[in-house]
C-alpha cells in the first residue's frame, strides 16, 4: 500500500522569533512510519518540528505551519491508499506575524487568531472510494464521546482516541494506549505498550490483516 502519515506539532508564527505550538513530539506518527514501512508499504511522512529522526525507508517531508502542512498532505494523498494522521496540528494562527521581534511593552499584548485549515476534515471531504483515513483524537476529557463524534463529522473510517492527560502516554511518552474505533461499530483497545507495538497492531486492523 501507498501510505501517508503525518506527524509532530505545527508551529504558527508570531513574530520572527515566537511562535504557537503544543506538546507534540511525534513518536507515534514516527512509530507509525516506521512499522509501516517494516510490513513492506510504500510510506511518506509528513512532519512538523520534532526531535527525531526520520526512520529509513521512508520519503520524508519536513514543514512547519499548518498551512505547510495542508499543502503537503493535499498534493500527496490522492495517491495514497491510507492515510493517518496523527499530526497535532494547530486549529489558530496569528492574523499577522511581525517580521522582527515584538518588544516588551507596558501592560498587556493581545493577539488575534484566525482559524487554520482543517486538514482531516477536507481529506474526509475528497477521500476516494477504497481510500482509508485514519485520524487521532488527543482528548483530556469525555475520551471516547469526543472521538466517535470526530469519526463521524469527518468522514473517517477510523479513529484513535488517546487520553494525553496521562503523563504515562500522553505526549513525550514511548508508551501509548489508544482506543481505535472504527465506522462500522468496531472497537479494539491497544495498549499500554510501546508505541510501536501500538503502531503496528493499528495498521494491522486498519488494513485488514488482523
Amino acid at each position: 500500500m501507498n501510505i501517508l502519515v503525518s506527524a509532530g506539532p505545527t508551529r504558527e508564527k508570531i513574530d520572527a522569533v515566537r511562535f504557537i505550538t503544543n506538546r507534540s513530539t511525534g513518536k507515534m506518527g514516527y512509530a507509525v512510519a516506521e512499522a509501516a514501512c517494516a510490513l513492506g508499504h510504500r510510506v511518506t511522512l509528513v512532519s512538523g518540528p520534532v526531535a527525531l529522526r526520520p526512520p529509513e525507508g521512508v520519503e520524508f517531508v519536513s514543514v512547519e505551519s499548518a498551512a505547510e502542512m495542508a499543502g503537503a498532505i493535499f498534493s500527496r494523498s490522492p495517491q495514497a491508499d491510507l492515510i493517518v494522521m496523527t499530526a497535532a496540528v494547530a486549529d489558530y494562527r496569528p492574523v499577522s506575524a511581525a517580521s522582527g521581534k515584538l518588544k516588551k511593552q507596558p501592560g498587556r499584548l493581545t493577539l488575534e487568531l484566525e482559524r487554520t485549515v482543517d486538514i482531516l476534515a477536507g481529506l474526509g471531504q475528497e477521500k476516494r472510494p477504497g481510500q482509508l483515513l485514519v485520524g487521532f483524537a488527543a482528548e483530556t476529557e469525555n475520551l471516547l464521546a469526543y472521538a466517535a463524534d470526530k469519526l463521524e463529522r469527518k468522514n473517517l473510517d477510523w479513529i484513535a482516541a488517546n487520553d494525553v492527560s496521562r503523563s504515562d502516554i500522553g505526549f513525550g511518552s514511548d508508551r501509548n494506549a489508544v482506543t481505535l474505533i472504527g465506522r462500522n461499530g468496531a472497537i479494539f483497545e491497544l495498549g499500554p505498550a510501546p508505541k510501536i507495538e501500538i503502531a503496528r497492531r493499528l495498521l494491522e486492523i486498519v488494513t485488514g490483516c488482523c
